[in-house]
């Protein structure tokens, strides 16, 4: 966990994604929540226990605050090749997921979605401008504020003490 260093955050909640059905979604409708910004994909060694662990997470805490937001990428190993409509039915039939999953996207280069453009943009110590893999994770407070980046390897339950502490959780 490394904290991101920011004067003057630009607003995440000006930002708009799209949906698994390629329709716009203002991030602006999760203002007050505490989100868990994750680039996800259906084929990588870590998609069993993320998404096992990922939906432990917003099952215990979804009703107190928390937002888990996942995003399909395939520009780690091809690792996410299906249709929007194929990633949603994997994540729901096999992992009865029920947060939202958007539109698939690019995380790094120059089609990169401008949510992960925004994300990258802290001074993160460790970590360099790109996302490194699936399963990257960004935690965002209630105000937009960027607090925490995550490298894929971590574990999603081990961030539920940072959850849990923005959401006021002791």
């Amino acid at each position: 966990m490394t904290s991101q260093l920011m004067q003057d955050p630009r607003p995440i909640y000006e930002l708009t994604v799209k949906d698994e059905k390629g329709n716009d979604v203002s991030v602006g409708e999760y203002r007050g929540k505490v989100l868990l910004i994750v680039n996800v994909a259906s084929k990588c060694g870590l998609t069993n226990s993320n998404y096992t662990e990922l939906n432990q997470l917003y099952e215990r805490y979804k009703d107190k605050g928390l937002e888990v937001l996942a995003f399909p990428c395939n520009q780690f190993g091809e690792e996410e090749p299906g249709t929007n409509d194929q990633i949603k039915e994997f994540v729901c039939t096999r992992f009865k997921s029920e947060f939202p999953i958007f539109n698939k996207i690019e995380v790094n280069g120059e089609k990169a979605a401008p949510l992960y453009e925004f994300l990258k943009t802290g001074k993160w110590e460790m970590f360099k401008d790109d996302i490194q893999w699936n399963f990257a994770k960004f935690l965002v407070d209630q105000n937009g504020v960027i607090i925490n980046r995550y490298y894929p390897t971590t574990s999603p339950l081990t961030i539920e003490g940072d959850i849990k502490k923005l959401l006021g959780i002791s």
